[in-house]
């Protein structure tokens, strides 16, 4: 018997998108997501990093210090917004009475490597600083690029020697430039996000790189990740950054920091979003809450 291409969970799957964006639709869907992030945004607390970057943040009603995440939005280090994070970051300031901070990023191809890095590494001094903040219980975490972004974080951190980083939650990651170079997958077990765009968003994102991909761009080129926080990385089967997810944590692992990988038989990228009353996608979402839950508990 064949094996279904996506899990039964997420119904008919042919109608969403195989790709979010194009260099055509690029614009638009920025100014939209700005008209979305100004509607949704008015009453959520604002604060400003020293880049100059807008961080929305979400906290718990009861009194402090509490645990913290810088929680980093996706879209493939080209577009993206905190709006599409707010109801995850809602939700975890609530129920683990936790601090959120989701930043605003400067985007490739305007601002490439290492502009967005900056300003989520500026948001991460902004939060530990934070009076109501434990500075000993930090995470970082993002979707996507966001991923991609928290795990270079996590880099840099130890290479500046803070803030300190108590752990990451790696929600389908960004991490390998290689990818773009390697054998492009069945177009027809992949949605939101392409082979083609993938290597359009690299492209832009590492524009001023001369020589080799520094670690701190692309996560996947780390030759010694000891001392990296410990982990929690989760992807779908059907997820065109699956292997290099997969890798990542293998790496991780093997140098000694405590990693949990969990991947969902038939997702795609976007899964837990676009199907996100599926039952899989609701026990992959409390899955990272709980593995972010027992961190702080640590």
């Amino acid at each position: 018997m064949t094996e279904p291409v996506f899990h039964p969970d997420f119904g008919k799957t042919d109608r969403i998108q195989r790709q979010a964006v194009s260099p055509r639709s690029l614009g638009p869907l920025r100014f939209l997501m700005k008209l979305g992030g100004w509607l949704s945004g008015r009453g959520v607390e604002k604060a400003v990093s020293a880049t100059g970057q807008k961080i929305w943040v979400f906290r718990p009603e009861a009194a402090g210090p509490h645990p913290a995440i810088l929680w980093i939005h996706g879209g493939g280090l080209i577009f993206g917004h905190p709006l599409i994070e707010k109801p995850f970051a809602r939700d975890v300031a609530r129920e683990l009475g936790a601090v959120v901070a989701c930043p605003f990023y400067r985007l490739a191809p305007e601002d490439p490597y290492p502009a967005g890095l900056e300003d989520v590494y500026a948001a991460l001094q902004w939060l530990a600083a934070q009076p109501g903040v434990d500075p000993t219980r930090i995470a970082v975490g993002g979707d996507s690029a966001g991923g991609g972004l928290a795990a270079a974080l996590t880099i840099l951190a130890r290479e500046r020697g803070g803030p300190a980083i108590r752990f990451q939650l790696l929600h389908e990651p960004m991490l390998d430039e290689a990818t773009r170079r390697a054998a492009a997958p069945d177009p027809e077990t992949l949605r939101l996000w392409t082979p083609e765009i993938n290597t359009w968003a690299w492209d832009g994102y590492l524009q001023d790189v001369r020589g080799p991909v520094p670690e701190t761009a692309s996560p996947s080129r780390i030759e010694d990740p000891a001392g990296l926080p410990a982990a929690w990385v989760g992807v779908g089967t059907r997820d065109l950054f699956h292997a290099e997810a997969r890798d990542y944590a293998d790496r991780l692992s093997a140098a000694g920091v405590p990693v949990t990988f969990h991947d969902v038989p038939g997702g795609f990228h976007g899964f837990a979003q676009v199907r996100k009353d599926a039952a899989v996608s609701r026990a992959y979402v409390a899955r990272m809450k709980a593995a972010l839950a027992d961190a702080f508990k640590r």
